[in-house]
């Protein structure tokens, strides 16, 4: 089922997720289209939406917290010697159009506008796909394009000085618990271990569900991977992790995240299959 303002992403049948294109939401939230619920197979919800901890985290979505100092992230601003700060910047997403909509996915086109303007051209392209009876694959890529006539950049809360905070991109609010989530990668454990490094792919297992996150592409591997389990549970990757990145007028700058979406708690050698499943060549 479908709407103007809504899509439902199936697999082999089943909705997995519900894709909200038109939000009506209050301008400090940095309003967008967003993924909420998104579930298991099995219809365990594994995203939150506008928690009580951080109203302004939807579900699964793109959110960049300064591009050219607006805020399309929602929430405070952290500002530089001075900390975070409620700034009348927020910028929104606004849909155009799908180019493409089938059940198991999209392509939508999407203007980034603060201040009156429109700074960021976005492509979103969004696909679901059965990896076993107990496993599927949102497979997400942005594509942003400067639109304006001047160089613009794109920077985070860590490159205006806050140390550890460099989320800004993809980002996925997960289901929180009584219990906070397990977080481990190829090679490491716990949310000290894995924050803030690059990684292959990334797993969050709660109680009775795994989410695993995986850059699909060289480019996005590089990307450190921002982790909360403690505070909240929210797994991203970040685009700005110790420097601004720079936009010149007309340059685009791309990213593809691949998540699994499991029922059970899956060890690493499950996890590591079923990644190779989800992420072609």
């Amino acid at each position: 089922m479908t709407s103007n303002d809504t899509t439902v992403l199936r697999v082999a049948g089943r909705p997995v997720g519900r894709y909200v294109t038109r939000p009506e939401l209050p301008a400090r939230l940095s309003p967008r289209p967003y993924l909420h619920p998104a579930t298991t197979l099995a219809g365990t919800a594994v995203t939150e939406l506008a928690p009580a901890d951080h109203a302004h985290h939807l579900g699964v979505g793109v959110a960049v917290p300064d591009v050219e100092g607006f805020n399309f992230w929602g929430g405070r601003t952290y500002v530089r010697d001075q900390g975070p700060t409620e700034l009348d910047n927020h910028g929104s997403q606004r849909h155009i159009a799908f180019q493409l909509r089938d059940p198991d996915g999209f392509v939508e086109e999407l203007r980034w506008v603060a201040s009156g303007g429109e700074l960021l051209r976005e492509r979103r392209t969004v696909a679901a796909t059965e990896l076993t009876d107990q496993a599927w694959a949102l497979d997400l890529t942005f594509s942003l394009t400067n639109v304006t006539k001047g160089p613009l950049s794109i920077g985070s809360p860590a490159t205006n000085g806050r140390p550890g905070a460099a989320y800004g991109g993809f980002f996925w609010r997960a289901r929180k618990e009584a219990s906070a989530p397990e977080v481990f990668t190829a090679g490491a454990d716990g949310e000290d271990e894995v924050h803030g490094r690059p990684a292959d792919w990334l797993a969050l297992r709660g109680g009775t569900w795994t989410l695993v996150f995986a850059g699909a592409t060289e480019r996005t591997r590089r990307d450190p991977w921002f982790v909360r389990t403690e505070e909240y549970p929210g797994v991203g990757s970040s685009l700005a992790h110790e420097e601004r990145v720079p936009l010149p007028p007309g340059e685009t700058v791309v990213r593809r995240v691949v998540t699994v979406v499991a029922d059970g708690r899956l060890d690493r050698d499950a996890t590591a299959a079923l990644v190779r499943k989800a992420v072609s060549p």
